[in-house]
């Protein structure tokens, strides 16, 4: 399976409602990046999307990307430097946890709408939405080789 057959355009879909509902109680941006094979390791690989699609480039550094090579079976997920200087070391382990444990089940779009809604959930205490607040990035998903 290919990264762009990995989620139906219907999952495509709840996903991106998922991400734009959670960005409703948050000013962190949350983006969702796939592609076919890691050949590294998982977190360095997206680090390098992460700055590559932008994510760095928000006002509060509140970005959050959701790393995913389906071929290779591996995810990651990252904040930028404005969240990992006001959140626990441990802050994302339970969203990796029911990401991971939603995947092996093959249960990928619910895996990541129910990841994207605990991140939103979780960042709302750090980064509450704003009244001024505008969306930095796009809702949509990313999509590598």
């Amino acid at each position: 399976m290919t990264a762009k057959e990995f989620l139906t355009p219907e999952e495509q879909n709840r996903v991106i409602s998922a991400i734009k509902q959670a960005e409703k109680d948050t000013s962190g941006e949350i983006r969702i990046h796939i592609e076919d094979i890691c050949d590294r390791n998982p977190m360095d690989t997206a680090k390098k999307i992460f700055h590559h699609i932008g994510m760095d480039r928000t006002q509060q550094r509140n970005g959050v990307l959701i790393y995913v090579a389906c071929q290779s079976k591996v995810f990651a997920i990252i904040g930028d430097k404005g969240i990992n200087e006001k959140v626990p070391a441990n802050f994302w382990n339970d969203i990796s946890e029911q990401l991971s444990s939603d995947f092996k089940q093959g249960k990928f779009a619910d895996g990541l709408a129910a990841a994207v809604g605990m991140t939103g959930e979780k960042l709302k205490k750090f980064f509450p939405y704003e009244s001024d607040d505008i969306n930095e990035q796009p809702d949509d998903l990313s999509f590598g080789k």
